[in-house]
């Protein structure tokens, strides 16, 4: 009976977005919640509770870990681990925890995990705390082509949560043909059935990419340039929306038959649908990493640190990777992940070869004025603010 209710775990598991917040049901419920008292953990006056080694607060997003791996750590470590939900999105979250930590509170969380951009961010403002690589010697798994990142040099600050890449997701059923390029996105025969991102770096990226433009060296004139190709099909109607975390439900569904999309929501999203597939065109793809950081004035630092280290233990992430099947950043866990699944370790999405990685592009890091002048072009594209 355990073994059975292992696989069907497993396979529930992998059954579900990890980016899609479930609207309406107690668990999204209970994360969007406790997201409100951040910032509240602390004795008033900026000095967090005392904790020492007995307890652990994570925010994460969504569907970003198996059903185990909390409660395993738990068992073998005897530190209680408050594990929320509570990350929906990069400036959502920023916009709950930036007051407290412009003033050098604590937020009430050891552990918070954003994108590299917005990871980038928090470094830049000395939001996040220096890692002590003697309580992470695992750490060493991380793979080599991560372990220097343009916003974290040497990754004092940041670990890799798990990495994805962004492509063109499509319905090779509805577009009647196996899509290559970029540009495919706009063929007119798909009009009114396509969408983009609502993440900015991730849809200009891929059009960038269709033009010949490198994400990692773009300027501000090349974003308007994207822009100015996306904004017709816009006006015609070809493009129907920039939906968020939701954007998987039209293409299961068959409204959409083409998308910008994440790797992982694909993977999961064709157990249901062999006919969905995720295009890495030609012309290349978006790379992106979503990092763990320890917030300043953290009460249980070693304790998060010891947490780290402990999900960078390749049978420990590839119990992990089994569920969320995005891209692992620990070296190991393909060999390890065999006693788990065969057939993820031979996922191409999961785990990439270097000709895939070869072509996967990370969006540069944006200055502040940058930051600003990208995102007021991209805002009015797609009709927001």
């Amino acid at each position: 009976m355990a073994e059975m209710n292992d696989s069907w775990r497993r396979l529930w598991g992998r059954r579900i977005t990890r980016r899609r917040l479930m609207a309406g049901t107690a668990f999204g419920a209970a994360g969007l919640a406790t997201a409100a008292v951040l910032g509240c953990k602390d004795g008033g006056n900026g000095t967090p509770s005392d904790g020492g080694l007995d307890s652990l607060s994570i925010s994460n997003w969504p569907y970003y870990i198996d059903a185990d791996t909390v409660a395993d750590f738990q068992d073998e470590s005897g530190i209680s681990v408050s594990y929320t939900q509570d990350i929906s999105g990069n400036n959502e979250f920023f916009g709950k925890i930036r007051e407290p930590l412009s003033r050098g509170q604590s937020i009430g969380r050891d552990i918070i995990v954003l994108t590299d951009w917005m990871a980038g961010r928090l470094i830049r403002l000395g939001y996040v705390q220096e890692l002590n690589k003697e309580n992470i010697p695992n750490w060493v798994n991380l793979r080599e082509d991560l372990k220097n990142v343009a916003f974290d040099p040497g990754r004092k600050y940041s670990l890799v949560w798990q990495s994805g890449l962004t492509g063109i997701g499509y319905n090779r059923k509805l577009t009647g043909r196996e899509l290559k390029s970029v540009n495919d996105i706009f063929d007119p025969a798909f009009a009114g059935h396509v969408t983009m991102l609502d993440e900015m770096r991730d849809t200009l990226g891929l059009v960038m990419l269709g033009m010949g433009i490198d994400p990692a060296n773009a300027s501000v004139e090349d974003a308007r340039k994207a822009i100015e190709k996306i904004r017709p099909f816009v006006d015609s109607g070809h493009i129907r929306g920039f939906p968020g975390n939701d954007y998987g439900d039209d293409l299961a569904r068959g409204d959409v038959w083409a998308t910008v999309a994440w790797s992982g929501d694909v993977i999961q999203l064709q157990l249901d649908n062999p006919d969905l597939q995720l295009l890495l065109p030609d012309e290349g793809c978006m790379l992106w990493s979503d990092n763990a950081m320890i917030p300043i004035k953290a009460a249980h630092k070693k304790a998060a640190e010891q947490f780290l280290n402990y999900v960078y233990d390749p049978t420990h992430q590839a119990q992990i990777e089994a569920y969320v099947n995005y891209v692992t950043a620990v070296e190991g866990t393909k060999e390890a992940i065999m006693d788990i699944d065969p057939a993820l370790a031979e996922n191409p999405l999961i785990f990439p070869d270097e000709a895939t990685l070869a072509k996967a592009h990370i969006f540069k890091p944006l200055t502040e004025d940058e930051d600003r002048q990208f995102n007021e072009l991209f805002q009015a594209l797609i009709g927001v603010g």
